[in-house]
């Protein structure tokens, strides 16, 4: 089945894409090629949910041409997974299951960075696992689940 792309790109995209580029050092986070369109390397910004208007930094990876491509039809991201993740992919998996468990809501770049940081992500990323696997709901911050009766 094919997934098409849900909701529009909002007015400040330019901005984002080029704050995800730099937040990236302009290289891919899947390969870590630098920007080099001349060799085929031309950074791009994938929405991994195929929802140009979730702008949350878990949702948008800077990622050459050739591993846009290559991901763009393999990774849904409410799918679940029974094998170990890539280690690029871990962050952004965090931030998705986060915003499953009700951690976040925000579509909003910025935003996304101050509600849930990208090193707060890699450190709840085994917890969030097991909550979405478990379907169990996860306290924020403290390792625990709450308990059900």
């Amino acid at each position: 089945m094919k997934r098409k792309s849900t909701g529009e790109y909002p007015d400040n995209w330019v901005e984002i894409a080029k704050a995800v580029k730099d937040a990236a050092s302009w290289k891919c986070v899947r390969c870590s090629k630098l920007h080099d369109p001349v060799n085929g390397y031309t950074l791009t910004v994938h929405h991994l949910d195929i929802d140009p208007s979730n702008c949350a930094w878990w949702n948008i990876p800077a990622l050459c041409q050739r591993c846009h491509l290559h991901i763009q039809g393999k990774v849904i991201m409410e799918r679940f997974y029974m094998f170990e993740h890539s280690t690029w992919f871990k962050p952004y998996l965090a931030g998705y299951y986060a915003k499953q468990k009700g951690w976040v809501e925000t579509k909003d770049y910025r935003q996304s960075l101050i509600d849930f940081p990208v090193e707060q992500a890699v450190r709840e990323l085994d917890m969030l696992i097991i909550a979405v696997k478990e379907n169990l709901t996860p306290v924020r911050g403290t390792g625990h689940f709450e308990e059900v009766w």
